[in-house]
């Protein structure tokens, strides 16, 4: 089964950059979308090409912000969008889909802002999608992917010293919420397959970012112990342009 996630930074701009034409040479069983900005039918009327799949769209109160979708060609059992907490559930940045023996759950989480001036709001969300992912994870497997908006280690991010605990995405607080979720029963399923390797999946759009390759890795497959074995590989398909992020891959057996 392959899954793959993408921050598309605009489901109706990336339509118009061959995004089927990507998806279809991608061949992905389950794709899951980030920053779509778009309403839930915005949404499936963007993706309409992919007939095959079925769209599970979650839209945020303020148009054209955030939001997240699930195109799947296998089944789905249940679906439920947000975590069901009222102050993180405006902003359309989570679905949970049942396939079967597995949990998959998309998510966009909240960026800390200029100025880190979301900060206390971002470490309150990582508490509470901990929490989330944890009782999830006692009725059965769960998979956690998205853009997480962090880079968790130094190997993640290109010039770790000037951006520490002044950027958004690398301060210890966003750290510390990365580290309390590995160690609550899940594998960063990139970095435990290709422990040194420095590969990123957002850049810049200014100073020429991307082609200099001064990017972070923000965007990240979480894996529950307990289905671990099922991993085959976790890949950064760099090379997939449409978007500021490239997508992420999780094959499992």
């Amino acid at each position: 089964m392959k899954i793959i996630s993408w921050n598309v930074n605009g489901i109706r701009a990336v339509a118009k950059k061959g995004f089927a034409d990507i998806i279809r040479e991608l061949n992905p069983d389950i794709l899951c979308l980030q920053e779509t900005k778009a309403t839930a039918e915005q949404t499936a009327e963007a993706v309409s090409d992919l007939e095959e799949y079925e769209v599970i769209a979650n839209e945020a109160e303020r148009k054209g912000y955030s939001g997240t979708a699930i195109l799947s060609r296998k089944k789905i059992l249940g679906n439920q969008n947000d975590m069901g907490i009222a102050q993180h559930d405006t902003e359309g940045r989570l679905i949970r889909v049942d396939v079967g023996d597995f949990y998959l759950v998309n998510s966009y989480v909240p960026n800390s802002g200029n100025g880190l001036k979301r900060l206390d709001y971002r470490e309150q969300w990582d508490n509470d999608l901990r929490s989330y992912l944890e009782k999830l994870n006692t009725e059965k497997p769960v998979i956690f992917c998205g853009d997480l908006n962090v880079a968790h280690r130094e190997i993640d991010i290109a010039r770790p010293k000037s951006n520490y605990n002044k950027t958004a995405g690398f301060t210890q607080r966003e750290i510390d919420g990365m580290d309390a979720l590995l160690q609550a029963g899940f594998k960063d399923a990139f970095r435990e397959l290709h422990p040194d390797e420095v590969k990123y999946s957002w850049w810049s759009y200014r100073m020429n970012a991307r082609a200099k390759n001064i990017g972070w890795r923000l965007d990240y497959f979480i894996v529950s112990e307990k289905i671990w074995d099922r991993v085959q590989s976790s890949e950064i398909l760099t090379d997939i342009m449409g978007s500021d992020h490239c997508p992420v891959l999780l094959t499992l057996h």
